[in-house]
């Protein structure tokens, strides 16, 4: 038999709104001190028990005071998010994860954005320290940069997620190396024989490391056009080309999804068919650009929601005092394949 909200409470409580731990109790026909055990899975009773307790505040729609769960286990159940990314181009998905991650452990995370200011950046973590934050997950537009606070020595735990962590601590990032093999292979695996790669800044470690695997599948036959991250630039990059002598390439590894829309709309305009003449590749899986491109685009995904999600769950165990060993984790991207290129996904 199930139990109804109004059968249990009383006129006052029924003016509240607020469901406490006597409602449970009584409705359950347990005393206090079984009800809040059963809660907060303590103390010994049979498990039918604190089954029946659990669905009746369910039920009757009891939330436990998070003071007071606060005040009990010395947490705050709040995780502090901080970024320099402005525009939440990675910022947003990787806070996806995390809050998919937390939210099961009754953990709420909250964002603060610093832009590139220090003294912003020393205000959003005091305020962070003062809200009594059990851990911070700090994550930023670019690999190979600090945010532009100190985050050593804190009194809890910091998490490092798509940006430069101190070398004592725990830091996630895409496996930018693997994630651009998997692009060239793909396209050498279709038939592709002349690969260009158009990318960003050379001052980019991203761009390093997917530059290097592209050499190492794609060989040397194409130089590297480093440029910059817009589709102006694989506009240009393709004007370019196409103005030298000689064969020109049949595929182009795109360093992000920007710039191989720019490379798209440039082949069109020449009249050079994509993916029967030029299959084209880019690098983040954005979708808002990439299935929009004409054709979609095949893309690397650097899967950053699963990023955030191992970071949640790492902060989430330095909190309650688990050994956690520092260092870098990096995580596999994956291919999604769309018509840019053609065939069938290697997941298929």
């Amino acid at each position: 038999m199930r139990i109804k909200r109004e059968e249990v409470l009383s006129s006052g409580q029924a003016r509240s709104g607020r469901v406490t731990i006597h409602d449970v109790a009584a409705a359950a026909g347990v005393s206090i001190s079984t009800a809040s055990k059963a809660l907060n899975n303590t103390g010994r009773m049979g498990e039918e028990t604190r089954q029946r307790v659990k669905r009746v505040a369910g039920e009757i729609g009891f939330r436990p005071n998070a003071l007071a769960r606060g005040l009990l286990s010395k947490r705050s159940f709040t995780v502090g998010l901080l970024t320099n990314d402005t525009y939440g181009r990675f910022t947003l998905p990787v806070m996806a994860g995390i809050s998919e991650a937390l939210v099961d452990h009754g953990v709420s995370v909250f964002l603060c954005a610093i832009e590139d200011d220090p003294a912003l950046g020393q205000t959003h973590v005091d305020a962070m320290l003062d809200k009594q934050v059990d851990g911070i997950i700090a994550t930023g537009k670019r690999l190979d940069r600090r945010l532009p606070v100190d985050l050593s020595n804190l009194p809890v735990p910091v998490v490092y997620a798509f940006t430069e962590g101190t070398p004592d601590s725990v830091t996630f990032m895409s496996d930018d190396e693997q994630g651009a093999r998997l692009a060239v292979e793909w396209l050498v695996q279709i038939g592709r024989r002349r690969i260009a790669h158009i990318t960003g800044p050379e001052n980019f470690f991203s761009v390093r490391e997917r530059a290097n695997a592209y050499r190492d599948v794609a060989g040397s036959r194409e130089p590297v056009m480093y440029g910059v991250w817009s589709e102006v630039w694989g506009h240009e990059a393709v004007a370019r080309r196409w103005s030298e002598d000689g064969e020109k390439p049949d595929a182009i590894f795109c360093g992000n999804d920007q710039i191989a829309r720019g490379v798209v709309d440039a082949l069109r305009e020449r009249g050079i068919r994509v993916p029967e003449d030029v299959s084209v590749v880019g690098f983040d899986n954005w979708e808002i650009v990439a299935a929009q491109t004409r054709p979609p685009l095949t893309t690397v995904d650097m899967c950053l929601k699963e990023l955030g999600r191992q970071a949640g769950l790492t902060v989430l165990a330095l909190a309650e005092g688990q050994a956690v060993e520092p260092g870098l984790r990096k995580l596999p991207c994956r291919l999604v394949v769309r018509q840019s290129c053609g065939g069938e996904s290697p997941e298929d």
